[in-house]
Formats: C-alpha cells, sequence, structure tokens
C-alpha cells in the first residue's frame, strides 16, 4: 500500500474517532501532533458539544491529505459572543492535512461561516 493510501486511511480512521463523542485532548494525543488543531477541536466541541462530521471526499498525495466533509452539531456554547441558540447545524467545511509518522503535524480548515451564521440566525440570508 503506498503512502497516501495509508494517510487516507489514518485520516478516515482519525475523523470517524472524534466524531459524536466528547473529544478531549486524550482522544486527540492519540492521533495530533498540531497543538492549535487540537485547541481548535476542544473549543468547537464546547460549543457544539460531540459534533459529528460527515466525510463527502477525501484526496491524498504523499503526507498530505484534503477532505471536503460537513460539520453537524447543535450550538450550546458561547460563539465569539454569541451566546448558545441550541439550533441545530450542519455547514460545510475543507481541511487539509499533514502527516508524519501517523500524526497530524499541521493542518489548514476553510469553513462556511456565513452559512454557519444564518444557521445561528445572526445574519439573514441574502434575498
Amino acid at each position: 500500500m503506498d503512502q497516501a493510501k495509508k494517510n487516507k486511511d489514518f485520516i478516515i480512521r482519525y475523523i470517524n474517532a472524534i466524531s459524536g463523542v466528547i473529544k478531549t485532548r486524550e482522544l486527540c494525543d492519540q492521533y495530533i501532533k498540531d497543538n492549535s488543531l487540537t485547541e481548535h477541536i476542544l473549543f468547537f466541541d464546547g460549543v457544539f458539544p460531540k459534533y459529528e462530521m460527515f466525510m463527502d471526499e477525501i484526496t491524498g498525495e504523499g503526507n498530505r491529505v484534503i477532505v471536503r466533509a460537513r460539520l453537524k452539531g447543535k450550538h450550546e456554547g458561547e460563539l465569539n459572543g454569541i451566546p448558545p441558540t441550541h439550533k441545530e447545524v450542519l455547514f460545510p467545511f475543507v481541511i487539509g492535512y499533514e502527516i508524519e509518522n501517523n500524526k497530524i503535524i499541521s493542518h489548514w480548515l476553510l469553513a462556511d461561516q456565513i452559512m454557519l451564521m444564518e444557521q445561528l440566525g445572526v445574519m439573514k440570508q441574502p434575498a
């Protein structure tokens, strides 16, 4: 099995392991060396407890993997000054990972924040 396939399989295992459960530092440490990613995950799990991720597409080359997915959760914690709305959200994102020795060592993330704000009711949808 080539390295790209191994890395894609690793990311699939990682996303399945953290989706729909309480995310802890110990759980993240099993897969992640990138502290900023761990902090991001822990923060968002405080805002959307036990959020789920649904992978729509995964691609990889060498030590890099890119995932197009959706996040589903219920807004139960403060998000950038927005108090909990208790609304369900589902919004798309794309994330890229760099993997070394079966650990995520860096990442980048693009999420549809406008769609999230519309679903939370703090921004109106365009007419």
